[in-house]
């Protein structure tokens, strides 16, 4: 028996089990060993995605290395008649929590600097616990990749990038803004964060719990 969550126990009846699986790519179930492509849009049935903790562990890998200098770079720089300023994210955050909009510096802070930091350690712990068979509470960690996944459609992080330029340089028309160092860091820490969460197969979570129908066949 296995808990799948809230302390319930029970077994559960896989797909896998059954030879079956889902399109990726528009949800029809099939079965790869009789039909290797999709019936209804012709992609490649898999039972499990080839590589899929390999992949998501390198991309994971990745943006841990480029998210101190996607934070830490300056993503813009502003030349005027009074100098050159340099802003990174959190120096952004500072003015505008300095400047009274702490509402506005709460929400960047979050989408730009908190946000990708939980993705990256919330694959990290599902891949940790992919990699140890664990069964406790497959659901949750289930539930928690589909908020990942959710969170990477809609998230919008260069809105929030945008909202800090702007926040910062209150555009000036003797003013000259280039984009700075930790833009590409900062935009490849996004990016790289998506495609982990799209390389990483939740299917995976289910494989260590018995299937109810192998208990079931056995004498």
């Amino acid at each position: 028996m296995a808990r799948l969550g809230g302390g319930t126990h029970m077994n559960a009846i896989q797909a896998a089990g059954q030879h079956l699986a889902r399109c990726d790519t528009c949800g029809q179930i099939g079965a790869p060993a009789s039909e290797p492509c999709c019936r209804r849009c012709g992609a490649e049935l898999q039972l499990r995605r080839p590589g899929s903790l390999q992949r998501t562990a390198a991309l994971l890998i990745a943006g841990y290395v480029l998210y101190l200098p996607a934070n830490l770079l300056p993503i813009m720089e502003t030349r005027s008649l009074f100098g050159m300023q340099q802003d990174t994210i959190m120096s952004g955050v500072v003015y505008l929590w300095t400047s009274g909009s702490w509402i506005l510096a709460l929400i960047v802070f979050v989408a730009s600097v908190a946000v990708p930091l939980l993705k990256l350690v919330s694959l990290t712990f599902l891949i940790v616990s992919v990699q140890r068979g664990w069964r406790a509470y497959a659901l949750p960690r289930a539930h928690l990749y589909r908020l990942l996944e959710l969170i990477g459609r809609w998230s919008m992080l260069d809105v929030y990038v945008v909202t800090i330029l702007v926040a910062l340089v209150q555009v000036q028309s003797l003013a000259a803004i280039a984009p700075g160092s930790g833009v590409l860091p900062f935009a490849a820490v996004v990016v790289l964060s998506m495609l982990a969460t799209m390389s990483f197969d939740p299917r995976l979570i289910w494989d260590p719990i018995p299937d109810a129908t192998d208990k079931e066949s056995k004498p």
